[in-house]
């Protein structure tokens, strides 16, 4: 008896023994299979329906801050996706640009690979919190899960890697459209009860506020979109009344001061934060020159948006799954400057990805340079 249990107890621990060597050599491989090339940036994107890439198919919201129907994604994708544009945005081409993949929503289900960077971005978010409450993901709920993001990357690598990919990462905004937005659709007291210095300083603090908890993660690398001339988009030409169609000049006033700020906030930056880099690109001159000039871009169309319907297809109801159902769309998207009556076809979204890339109409830096700093 002596000797048979002697025998189970050699066998038990030849069984540990084995367990534990295979475990080890098995986590090292799981860790080290996948190196990440020493250049390797990875890309996370914070914004609204410029840049949302399908976040809003998966919260409860409205079929205004939706585009996962008919013809949304016509162009590229065949299908619809959730990003509000015929195709791509310019975030998908700046990922190509950069050699990565497409850069998925937080929120696509069964999604938790971060290696190469996420996108928070929700149609109608603003900096404050008050935007469209309830509706959409705010930048304060972005941010809460980029810290998730980046738990994990620390967690599911070796902190120092997870901490290196964070450093390297570039990290794109473009915020506050709807704050101002949403001054003109909604009566919140809240909204109507400040001057127009004052409101902007609150979205501007907000976004500081985000800026800020990113750089504390370990992000140096940040690119930024001045606000367009928001007045001129098809909706608010015709939401403005203007027989002539001309641009909402008092929504021109806001952009134009936070704009101002924004300029000002990054040079701050910039001498307060240490490794601080940035890039900001004037999507607002960019935008206007093609609205006011599409001949000269190869465009044959800058103030009526391709899908919609009444006067500049200016009517916010392409696709027909919003209050108005009737819509009619263009043959050629490609000719135009705008989409819908808010955003920007594909061909629009590559042209400003070009100049974002290689640093035309932009201050500062370019973004390829911040994708290729170490």
């Amino acid at each position: 008896m002596e000797t048979q249990s002697t025998s189970h107890e050699q066998l038990v621990l030849l069984f540990v023994v084995f367990f534990f060597t295979f475990s080890s050599t098995w986590c090292f491989i799981e860790v080290e299979s996948h190196p990440l090339p020493e250049n390797h940036a990875a890309f996370f994107i914070f914004g609204d329906s410029f840049l949302d890439a399908g976040n809003n198919n998966y919260i409860n919201t409205t079929t205004l801050d939706q585009a996962n129907f008919w013809p949304y994604g016509q162009t590229h994708f065949r299908y619809p996706t959730g990003r509000f544009s015929d195709g791509r945005l310019v975030s998908d081409f700046i990922a190509e640009f950069a050699k990565l993949p497409l850069i998925p929503p937080f929120l696509q289900p069964g999604f938790h690979q971060y290696h190469n960077g996420v996108n928070f971005a929700s149609a109608g978010a603003g900096a404050l919190s008050e935007t469209f409450h309830g509706s959409v993901i705010e930048l304060k709920a972005q941010i809460k899960y980029f810290k998730e993001v980046e738990t994990w990357l620390k967690r599911k690598l070796w902190k120092a890697e997870g901490g290196l990919i964070l450093s390297k990462a570039v990290y794109l905004f473009s915020i506050g459209t709807n704050d101002y937005m949403s001054l003109f659709l909604t009566k919140s007291p809240f909204l109507k009860s400040h001057s127009i210095s004052e409101y902007v300083e609150l979205v501007i603090g907000n976004l500081t506020t985000s800026i800020k908890q990113v750089y504390d993660s370990g992000g140096r690398k940040f690119g930024f979109m001045n606000l367009p001339p928001m007045g001129c988009s098809p909706g608010l030409r015709v939401a403005g009344g203007d027989a002539d169609g001309r641009c909402l000049e008092e929504f021109g006033a806001y952009a134009n001061e936070h704009n101002q700020r924004l300029v000002k906030l990054l040079q701050d930056l910039e001498k307060q934060l240490k490794g601080f880099k940035y890039s900001l690109y004037d999507f607002s001159s960019s935008l206007r020159q093609r609205m006011e000039n599409p001949l000269k871009y190869g465009l044959k169309e800058g103030r009526e948006a391709c899908c919609g319907t009444g006067r500049f297809r200016g009517v916010f109801s392409c696709g027909g799954r919003r209050r108005v159902k009737e819509f009619e769309a263009c043959r050629n998207p490609n000719e135009y400057v705008f989409w819908d009556s808010y955003h920007l076809t594909e061909s629009l979204h590559k042209e400003l990805a070009r100049e974002m890339w290689s640093g035309s109409f932009n201050s500062h830096s370019s973004l390829k340079d911040l994708f290729q700093t170490t």
